[in-house]
């Protein structure tokens, strides 16, 4: 693992960065009818359709899409964004006897950027129209034209992900190249990305835009849902893929096509972003805060291309940081919400234990580079401060198309058989010698429940002195603790690594941490 500090940069959920551009001039000629729902042919369509625009888009100057609107949706408030609500009835599918429904959300307020959606049927594609068709206002827009809200800004999934007769919303596309999945009886948390360039760099990152979706029509006795996306930004134009399953886990396939207009040295594949202000492993922030935790994700998960199991404790530093696993083809990455209960985090509202956790299969073999891991401080849980991706170690030329192919699973834990023991918690506290900080780390599983010997805990340090080491059976988790001591000595920043060993043979992931100053 290595370690570098960049610029400070923060990420705000109300604020997302999300930059757009009209349609090229050599695309405008491929027309499609606005009207929806009339007796209209539509274009043809097909994948590669996507792939093409993608490539025509590449090679041109990027421009941001823009829609002539009036007042007062120009400038929406936050409360009049709120107040232009879509029409459910109106939903795409409705009565139809699919799993699917699609609702549209409008453009407006922080999601400026227009984006063009269209309904794939029968190989032929019908662009939507975002008017008073669709949508219904509120109090606080006094009045608007039949056009308004004038434009999308994304859409919903939603099907019979919790009961058969009701259909919640399981999936959201909003924002720049955002998105979002819940699997059963879970709420909205951390958010994926097509695509993160230039993450934590000094010259500034770059958000692409997805800058239009066609989404195919499901056969009635299917349950997963077929989108396609345009993706845009100044330095790469892509084509995706998506096939999204509702269930217990969400399990969403993406499959992406990239055509860079400059070379890529810095870019993430499979960006994941969520949120951790404190926590028993971190609790830099939160002393004013009654919640003992506060936190989409509690850590990085990552199984290795060696098939070495990784659990790296999120935390809130004072200042940026990014951490590398160097790794080849590997296996799976994400950031996970392992604890589950109302307790840990006893807010009725937030329901931070009903968070999804997020896991990145790679499909194929991804070569050599990096699970980037970016860590920024923040003050308050409305900022997403976590960023998680693969770096390829080698940068993407222009003039060649970039395949990546991965799977997300949207769930409660990775879906990794693991025979071994994992990290059930971490705790973190100083203690009342000066320098001196003391860390719990709790481990449950197959591995040791109900060893009749316990097991070495075998913890480093990249600076400081380990002491105290200890292990104890853990009755409660059916596991066993192990508590050690760090002195400090002055460092700023110490790198710790800490397994479970019997006769030298391994029988837990690999527990690492940053410990940083203040």
């Amino acid at each position: 693992m290595t370690h570098r500090t960049k610029c400070l940069m923060t990420l705000d959920r109300r604020a997302l960065l999300a930059g757009g551009s009209a349609w090229l001039a050599a695309l405008a000629a491929v027309q499609f009818d606005p009207a929806f729902g009339q007796d209209v042919e539509g274009e043809l369509f097909t994948a590669d359709d996507v792939k093409k625009q993608a490539e025509a888009l590449a090679a041109s100057n990027f421009s941001r899409p823009t829609v002539d609107v009036v007042e007062p949706f120009q400038s929406l408030t936050a409360e009049q964004f709120r107040d232009i609500r879509f029409r459910a009835e109106q939903a795409i599918w409705r009565g139809e006897k699919l799993d699917t429904e699609v609702q549209l959300l409008s453009r407006g307020w922080i999601y400026e950027t227009p984006v063009e959606i269209r309904i794939v049927e029968a190989g032929k594609a019908r662009a939507l129209t975002a008017d008073q068709k669709l949508f219904v206002f509120g109090k606080s827009i006094e009045s608007a034209p039949d056009a308004a809200p004038f434009a999308f800004s994304g859409f919903r999934l939603h099907g019979p992900l919790n009961r058969a007769d009701v259909y919640d919303g399981y999936a959201v596309f909003q924002g720049a190249s955002y998105f979002r999945a819940v699997g059963r009886g879970q709420t909205y948390g951390l958010s994926a990305r097509g695509l993160a360039i230039n993450c934590a760099q000094p010259a500034g990152e770059e958000f692409p835009i997805f800058r239009a979706f066609w989404i195919e029509k499901p056969s009635p006795a299917a349950s997963d849902v077929v989108v396609h996306a345009l993706l845009d930004s100044p330095s790469v134009a892509g084509a995706y893929r998506f096939v999204i399953r509702p269930g217990q886990a969400t399990v969403v396939d993406v499959d992406m096509t990239l055509y860079p207009r400059v070379a890529l040295t810095h870019v993430g594949v499979g960006p994941l972003t969520s949120m951790f202000l404190h926590g028993p492993a971190h609790r830099r922030v939160g002393a004013f805060d009654t919640r003992p935790a506060v936190h989409n994700s509690e850590g990085l998960a990552v199984l290795n291309g060696r098939g070495e199991r990784l659990w790296r404790p999120l935390t809130n530093p004072k200042t940026l940081q990014t951490s590398a696993f160097i790794d080849k083809n590997p296996k799976g990455f994400g950031l996970v919400q392992r604890d589950r209960s109302f307790q840990v985090f006893d807010d009725v509202n937030a329901r931070f234990e009903q968070r999804p956790s997020v896991w990145v299969e790679p499909r194929g073999g991804w070569g050599d580079g990096y699970v980037e891991l970016v860590e920024i401080p923040a003050e308050e849980e409305i900022h997403d401060n976590i960023v998680a991706y693969w770096k390829p170690s080698k940068e993407l030329e222009t003039g060649k198309a970039h395949r990546f192919a991965y799977r997300l699973h949207w769930g409660d834990d990775v879906p990794v058989a693991w025979s071994a023991a994992e990290v059930s918690k971490t705790s973190v506290a100083p203690t009342r010698t000066k320098d001196v900080t003391r860390f719990v780390v709790d481990f449950k599983g197959p591995a040791v429940r109900g060893v009749a010997e316990l097991p070495v805990a075998e913890v480093s340090a990249s600076a400081g002195a380990v002491s105290n080491t200890t292990v104890q059976r853990h009755p409660d988790i059916a596991g066993v603790r192990v508590v050690f001591d760090l002195n400090t000595a002055g460092a700023e920043l110490i790198e710790l690594r800490l397994a479970l060993k019997d006769n030298d043979q391994q029988m837990s992931e690999s527990w690492l941490y940053r410990w940083t100053a203040a």
